[in-house]
Order: C-alpha cells, then structure tokens, then sequence
C-alpha cells in the first residue's frame, strides 16, 4: 500500500491514517513490527519529529507500542468506525452512548457533524474511504442518495435516520416521516379531537422532511380536525387556549411555555404541546412534556450488531408518542 501526501491534512495525520489503514486491512497484524522512524523518514521523505508524533499518537490510542521507547510493534487491532451524523441533538447522543457502551474498547469511533453541508459532508466522505472498518451515516438529504456514498463499500456501509431514497443493497435503521408520523397520530387521535385548533409549527428552512406538513395536513382533513402550519412564533404569536401544538424546534418550544406562562396559560391543562423527538428534560418541565419519534437506543443497539457481527440490517423503526402531561 503506497502513501501519497496532499494539503487536505497534516503530514503527521496522514501518516497516522496510513499505519492504522495498514492495520486495518491486516497488512500489518498484531505483534508485527513496524518499520523505524529512520525508514520511514527515508522512505516518505518526512523529518524524523514528524514520523514521531505519528508514533506517538498511534501509541497514545492503544494501536501500537514500543520496547524501550524504541522498537515499535502492533498491538491490537483497533477498529475505527465513522459516525458521521448531521447536527449535535441530546437524542443522538443518545445514539452515541449506546454505541460506546455497546462496542468492545478496541472499537474506536470518529464522531463528525456535517451540518448540512453538502460540501463538508463530501469531504469527510472522501477523506474516510479506506481508513475505517464500519461507517455509520446519516444522508445529507432524505429524497437524494448521496452519490460520494458509493465510493464506500456496501458490506460497511449503515444508512441512518433519513432514507426515503432508494437503498437497495444497503443497510439501513431509517425513520419513516411520513406514513409511520400518520399513524403515531392516530394513537392519539382522541386526544387531538378536544381541541380547538391543531398547530404543526414548522420553520420552512428547517431541515427536517417537508413531506411530513403533507402528512399531518392529511390527518387534519382525514379527521375534520382545524389545522394551521406555520412558519415560526415570535414575539407577536399568541397561545391560544384549547389548542394543541406540535414542535419541531426546541427553540419553538420554549417560547411557547415562555409565551404561554405570560398569558397565565399551563400546557397541559389549558392548551396542548408535543415535541418532535424525545429529550431527556422534557421528562421534568412543565410536569412533562409528550414527545413523538424513533427510540434512538434502539438504533444505537441495531448499529452495534451491525458493527460486531457484520450483519446486514434493513429495518424502519416504528415512530411512537411519550405520553406526559402536556397532552
């Protein structure tokens, strides 16, 4: 395997990357000795202090070791996985937390945000190829595939959350904002019936997937339930009493309460509030807030087994409401 340097990262990280892609694909196994920093400063035209500082990291993380801080050898092989999620949410640390606690330590996992953006997302795609043993995505977009994504083995390759593309051949652990959103709300359509309005609020440039205002448009009309989707609330919104929101956005959601404690309004008894995806301190204000989603444990428990025991896996997982006092 050959090592050719670029501008993308530092020599040292490049370096690094390479030994542990050589482990990785059991070219160098565990007890091996791996060449000296002599020849490999040679051999890749590198300074001695920056074959070095590869060593060093590499020994920092349990990968390689040294006898008398000399003879560098392979000590285990460590497995990276790539987790690379779209934006920081407690619900997916959720997610992060039963994977670590899941894997055996040699698993390591590099966590990345891409944030929607399409270019960073390409980025952290291309410089991943090769140098992890499982990759874990969730899509820049719900109806596009990705097309970098076939740069990635299909066996590694475990699609996240969005996924209403088309995923033959992959392996995926999605929700389904669409039918499976429907028919959450219709486990609690008696609820729903007693109020005055339902609310869906639903900022237009949230990246959440827009075909779920279709959705609960259609079990509005299905149910001849008043409904309104609008785009924000701000300081001009009033809360309505006997009307029902349905949050996005936690921002949203805390305005809400906020608005409503000012109009000497209480969620739950005087207007109702469901929050999309379940957040640990919704369990403690307000007496409770209903939430709406996937269990993210139960993904982080899907994506070890297809991490441990390389299994493919194709599942929707169901979307289901927490009941509280909100609703």
């Amino acid at each position: 395997m050959e090592l050719q340097f670029n501008n993308k990262n530092t020599k040292v990280q490049q370096l690094t990357d390479y030994i542990q892609k050589s482990i990785a694909t059991r070219e160098l196994k565990v007890g091996d000795k791996l060449p000296s920093i002599n020849q490999l400063s040679q051999r890749f035209h590198l300074s001695r202090d920056t074959v070095f500082k590869a060593f060093v990291d590499l020994k920092n993380r349990g990968i390689i070791d040294s006898v008398h801080g000399k003879n560098y050898y392979v000590a285990s092989h460590t497995k990276n996985i790539l987790l690379l999620l779209d934006e920081y949410t407690p619900f997916k640390e959720v997610l992060y937390n039963t994977l670590r606690e899941r894997l055996p330590s040699y698993y390591e996992i590099d966590l990345w945000f891409h944030q929607y953006n399409e270019h960073l997302f390409n980025q952290i795609i291309n410089n991943s190829v090769g140098i992890h043993n499982s990759y874990l995505v969730m899509n820049y977009h719900n109806e596009r595939f990705s097309k970098i994504l076939t740069r990635i083995d299909k066996k590694k390759l475990l699609l996240l959350d969005f996924g209403k593309f088309d995923k033959d051949g992959y392996s995926y652990v999605c929700q389904d904002f669409d039918e499976a959103f429907y028919n959450a709300l219709e486990t609690i359509k008696a609820r729903l019936k007693r109020y005055r309005k339902l609310f869906f609020v639903f900022n237009k440039h949230h990246k959440h997937p827009q075909s779920s205002k279709e959705y609960f448009s259609k079990f509005c009309i299905d149910n001849n339930l008043p409904f309104e989707i609008i785009d924000e609330i701000t300081d001009k919104t009033s809360i309505l009493k006997k009307a029902f929101y349905l949050v996005i956005k936690q921002e949203d959601l805390v305005t809400i309460i906020r608005k409503g404690r000012l109009e000497q309004l209480k969620a739950g008894s005087d207007y109702g509030l469901l929050a999309y995806n379940e957040n640990p301190f919704y369990e403690v204000i307000e007496n409770g807030i209903a939430s709406i989603g996937v269990n993210w444990e139960r993904m982080g428990n899907l994506a070890a087994n297809f991490i441990i025991n390389e299994d493919p896996v194709q599942e929707f997982l169901p979307t289901e409401i927490i009941l509280r006092d909100s609703l």
